[in-house]
């Protein structure tokens, strides 16, 4: 009978580009779930899994509360309900409302940055003007 493969937080540290203390965040924040001996932590292909789904979820924006309450709903079977799919396209369309109202945001300061860079511009040549008229008008 072989063993389940375990990895140290070192290891999952270095596989995931991560700092041991964002995985022991995962940890403090009950995500990650991974077995003790003594204080060494031992990590389980679950957890390499969940840890590799929070990153996942991290980098589309979901929030840690999102992202437990996902996972809380997976821990309750061992299948996926058709309540788990519709929380996790739930959380992803909240998510893709969010990043469309950014782009909207964006957009906007877009407009007003390049309002604001041409009044200025034009303001620099009035008085560039300015001072060469008077340049001129002024004899030494």
């Amino acid at each position: 009978m072989s063993e389940k493969p375990t990895y140290s937080i070192s290891e999952l540290s270095k596989e995931f580009d991560v700092t041991t203390r964002s995985i022991r965040f995962y940890e403090d924040e009950g995500l990650l779930h991974p077995a003790r001996k003594g204080q060494t932590r031992i990590f389980s292909s679950q957890d390499r899994v969940r840890l590799k789904l929070t990153l996942r979820g991290k980098r589309m924006g979901f929030s840690i509360a999102e992202i437990r309450e996902l996972f809380a709903l997976w821990d309750a079977t061992t299948t996926g309900t058709e309540k788990q799919l519709l929380k996790a396209m739930e959380v992803v369309e909240h998510r893709r409302a969010q990043l469309e109202q950014q782009k909207h945001d964006i957009a906007m300061m877009e407009i007003e940055l390049d309002n604001h860079h041409a009044r200025c511009k034009q303001a620099l040549e009035e008085l560039r003007q300015r001072q060469q008229t008077k340049a001129t008008s002024d004899p030494d």
